[in-house]
């Protein structure tokens, strides 16, 4: 029976979920926002709160702790002197999940993972604008091609009549 228990295993074994895991608050840590699956969020969100707390408490074994969690040593000195400080005040809920709607290819969530007063603004996207600018885009391009391809070629100085005028000029 499945009563109480809270992790999502997400189709891997225990070792490719952890890593996915560390992978996804490495990034998210570099770059202040991602963009995965909701289940992989909600996941990656508790792992990244947890380092967040440790990054407030600044010691040597929260550091430690952190280091194994995050792959990437830059990152780690960012996590403990940026954002661990930027959080000082906040008691919690340092990151927020933001749906943006469904995946093409396999209709998954999808959603965006980022630090609460993160210096990363989430870009607004209005679908309708976006497909109608790009048809009208591809609508010029077609125009430009065509016209391109009915108007008359440029003339190229044909080489050989060159040749035989300069030939006859000669004798």
């Amino acid at each position: 029976m499945r009563h109480n228990r809270t992790l999502r295993k997400l189709g891997r074994t225990q070792a490719h979920r952890n890593m996915m895991y560390r992978n996804l608050v490495t990034s998210l840590f570099k770059h202040e926002r991602i963009q995965t699956t909701a289940p992989k969020a909600k996941e990656a969100r508790a792992v990244a709160e947890r380092l967040i707390t440790f990054a407030k408490k600044g010691d040597l074994h929260s550091r430690r702790i952190a280091a194994r969690k995050v792959n990437e040593p830059v990152v780690l000195q960012k996590l403990f002197a940026e954002i661990g400080p930027r959080y000082a005040e906040r008691p919690g809920g340092y990151t927020r999940i933001l749906r943006i709607g469904p995946r093409l290819g396999d209709n998954a969530e999808l959603v965006i993972l980022e630090l609460v007063d993160g210096t990363a603004r989430p870009k607004v996207k209005d679908s309708r604008k976006r497909t109608r600018a790009r048809k009208i885009l591809q609508a010029e391009q077609k125009k430009e091609a065509i016209a391109s391809f009915s108007a008359p070629a440029p003339e190229v100085a044909d080489k050989e009549n060159d040749r035989t005028a300069e030939d006859e000029d000669k004798k």
